[in-house]
């Protein structure tokens, strides 16, 4: 009578299910870095998005008191707002109305990059990290002057605009500052 062998290769190896489970993980584990990445990216949106719309305020409110556009700037000084600025300067051009909308926007703009629209508690947090706004005045003559807001991102990316100071050298590495701006020029409207 012939005798039959008869094998078992009815299941998995250890082996098998050990290697299925490493590339299991291998796996998750770029997916999870692919989430930590994509919500990351999403908060450096938000905060640009938040200082887009800061920059936009300073914009209204100097077009609003043109007359005295200097006070903004401090005289062609230039004006630096925002985290760790407590001290602002009066305005000592035009009358007194134009000089107290000037101040008042100028403590606002400060408050507002300070994180003041939203608060928990007694702690400012509506504002990016960081947040500085200047406004330097470009040419007395043409009245030309740059709003910028400077905050600090999330990761490294390109350096920052050379000629765009502010918030320059605050953030440590320059790859950390983010800066939007713009220029802007007050007509003469007599």
């Amino acid at each position: 009578m012939p005798i039959s062998h008869r094998t078992n290769s009815g299941g998995f190896t250890l082996i098998e299910i050990l290697v299925a489970l490493v590339v299991l993980l291998v796996g998750l584990m770029g997916a999870a870095g692919l989430m930590v990445r994509t919500v990351q990216q999403e908060a450096e949106s938000y905060q640009r998005l938040q200082a887009l719309s800061v920059l936009q305020d300073m914009v209204d409110r100097i077009n609003a008191n043109r007359t005295v556009a200097a006070c903004y700037s401090y005289g062609g000084t230039g004006s630096v707002m925002g985290y760790n600025v407590s001290a602002l300067t009066s305005c000592t051009l035009g009358d007194a109305s134009q000089q107290a909308i000037a101040d008042a926007d100028l403590s606002e703009w400060n408050d507002l990059l300070q994180g003041a629209s939203e608060q928990i508690g007694s702690a400012k947090v509506g504002a990016m990290v960081g947040a500085r706004g200047c406004v330097q005045q470009i040419s007395a003559a043409d009245q030309t002057y740059r709003i910028t807001v400077a905050w600090q991102g999330l990761s490294e990316t390109v350096t920052a605009t050379a000629n765009n100071t502010c918030g320059k050298d605050l953030y440590g590495d320059e790859k950390m500052r983010r800066i939007v701006s713009a220029i802007i020029r007050i007509g003469d409207l007599s």
